[in-house]
């Protein structure tokens, strides 16, 4: 009796593995014919007993798997990326447990091509605002790919596109962490034929190419940390979620490292600004514009921070001083023209109240004359600008506005043929 229920035990130990090996045998087929639904299928059935089976089969089965998840993510089937993550890496687990490195290789060759899918994948998510999505595929990418922490930082950059504050969060606190500063060498030659400076791939290449003759003078340049902007974005992201005091301790973190890092200085004073301290919010300001007073672009920031707090004088004063060192600075003449207008537009309420009083036309008249006086000074900033960028569309369209609304109908047709309309 004992000897038939071994024999028996033993026929059903020979028809299980049979029937792995038959559906793994089928799932290949599918596989190979395009229909990794039906390749799944088959894994499926066998899905229960694949831990009983010999260490060879499991490794089979998980890579299979992994090929079936791997196509089924190509065709559209995102969350099939992590299966097929999951199966390669069983695959390599069981293999080096075991010794015997049959589907190693492969598995290795699958899992850097899934990398380069997943890249692919978020770039086309992030073109079509699928920022979340992108986000995961980006760090996923990462954790494939450890040594490209780069994939780590346009994560955090794609959950924070996508407003997904608290993911974006956790991806920079990981990048801080691991001491990530984004800074990389850059490889450059000038092409001798073109004279175009170009890019190389590494030092390699530049070498090689600058030995060839056809480029020379190579260039090595380290691009700058991005150490600030990241503890910019952490500290914002804390503003965002309504945890300011750990926002600002960020900004005073990262003064320390980056004292002079004047983008720092104005994003913290806008918090302050925020938080009620108008006291803290000029000194800031102060000092972000002693700190590089010749420069136009940080004098426009000044401008546009000053604006949003409806600081007028303020912002006027940034946007002309950005306007004397660049001329042609065609933003800062369009918002210091709109500071003008908006002011005006803001008298426009208080005459809307007004009845058919004496004293309520009195009054109408005085403001109408006040409002008209601002958007003439913001044509004015707009003459001056067209004169620098006289084919400039946004400047024409902001100057048509104005004189439509002052009724002057010599210079709205002046502009309007300007224009081309």
């Amino acid at each position: 009796m004992k000897t038939k229920l071994l024999i028996l035990m033993a026929m059903t130990f020979s028809m299980v593995t049979f029937s792995q090996k038959n559906e793994l045998k089928a799932a290949e087929k599918a596989l190979k014919s395009g229909d990794a639904v039906s390749a799944k299928a088959s894994l499926e059935s066998i899905s229960g007993m694949i831990s009983g089976a010999d260490e060879r089969t499991q490794a089979q089965y998980h890579f299979v798997r992994g090929n079936v998840y791997s196509d089924l993510a190509k065709k559209g089937d995102a969350s099939a990326f992590n299966e097929a993550v999951n199966s390669y890496k069983q695959v390599l687990s069981i293999e080096e447990k075991s010794g015997k490195a049959k589907y190693t290789a492969e598995t290795n060759q699958m899992l850097t091509g899934i990398t380069s899918d997943l890249i692919n994948g978020a770039v086309e998510d992030n073109n079509n605002k699928k920022f979340k999505e992108a986000a995961e595929k980006l760090y996923m990418g990462y954790q494939l790919s450890p040594k490209d922490t780069i994939y780590l930082y346009y994560a955090a950059s794609s959950a924070v596109n996508g407003r997904h504050y608290e993911e974006a969060l956790a991806y920079y606190e990981e990048l801080k962490n691991l001491g990530y500063n984004g800074s990389t060498m850059v490889y450059k030659a000038t092409n001798v034929e073109t004279g175009e400076v170009e890019e190389m791939n590494d030092k390699t290449q530049m070498d090689l190419m600058v030995k060839s003759k056809a480029y020379k003078d190579p260039i090595e340049e380290r691009t700058p940390s991005k150490n600030s902007e990241i503890v910019m974005n952490v500290a914002l992201i804390y503003t965002q979620l309504g945890q300011d005091d750990k926002a600002l301790q960020a900004y005073q973190d990262a003064k320390a490292s980056n004292p002079n890092d004047v983008n720092l200085i104005l994003n913290e004073a806008n918090l302050h600004y925020k938080l009620g301290d108008k006291d803290k919010f000029k000194s800031l300001m102060a000092q972000a514009s002693e700190m590089a007073p010749d420069n136009p672009d940080l004098q426009y920031n000044i401008g546009v921070i000053n604006m949003e707090q409806g600081n007028l004088p303020e912002a006027r004063a940034a946007y002309s001083r950005a306007i004397e060192i660049n001329p042609g600075y065609v933003n800062a003449q369009l918002n210091l023209s709109t500071t003008y207008v908006n002011e005006g537009n803001g008298l426009i309420d208080e005459m809307n109240t007004l009845g058919n009083s004496r004293a309520d036309i009195a009054r109408y008249e005085e403001l109408k004359s006040q409002k008209d006086d601002l958007f003439r000074e913001g044509a004015t900033v707009l003459e001056a600008a067209l004169k620098v960028n006289p084919d400039n569309q946004g400047i024409l369209s902001q100057l048509k506005n104005i004189y439509g609304a002052l009724g002057d109908n010599e210079n709205f047709m002046r502009i309007k043929k300007l224009l081309g309309e």
